[in-house]
């Protein structure tokens, strides 16, 4: 009888101490639409405010504070300055530099819009995001594209960083 108690609690706490690693599921979000009418690519980008904060500090060596009350103008420009080097667009086979517009707190999310003007029309887009992989080897930036409702999606990773949309 003690032994089975003893086996039940030891695979009790073998069970607690194993649930308690935590494993984070690292992803972030971007929505590329062509606007015709506008002849403009107007991009959002969602990505969970601690990460792009862990990836500022790693990049910069410096902390910023994105999403709370002692965020800086710096902060801004630091996460602008991130995302425009880890970013990249090519329309139709020609680089393109992105505008940014604003960012906004969603919750935890850090949502940024960003637009390309004066694209009369798109044949191609290739995306390259490195996005945070330098932090988090499991990162995933999906990819989500829609062309007068024809949409694709990509997933990039640490590994794939670059992906084709026709």
């Amino acid at each position: 009888m003690k032994k089975g108690i003893r086996i039940v609690v030891m695979f009790l706490l073998f069970m607690g101490l194993t649930s308690m690693v935590v494993h984070r599921f690292y992803a972030a979000i971007y929505q590329i639409h062509y606007v015709p009418q506008k002849k403009m690519v107007q991009i959002t980008t969602r990505i969970f405010v601690d990460d792009l904060n862990e990836g500022l500090k790693n990049k910069y060596h410096k902390n910023t504070y994105l999403g709370t009350d002692r965020e800086t103008p710096e902060d801004v420009v630091l996460m602008q300055k991130y995302l425009s080097e880890k970013f990249k667009v090519t329309i139709n086979g020609k680089m393109v530099k992105w505008n940014y517009l604003s960012n906004e707190l969603d919750t935890t999310i850090m949502v940024c819009y960003l637009n390309v003007k004066d694209i009369v029309n798109v044949k191609s887009i290739q995306v390259e995001n490195t996005v945070l992989t330098e932090v988090f080897p499991d990162q995933q930036n999906i990819i989500q594209y829609n062309n007068e409702g024809n949409k694709q999606n990509l997933v990039l990773t640490k590994d794939v960083t670059v992906g084709m949309l026709n």
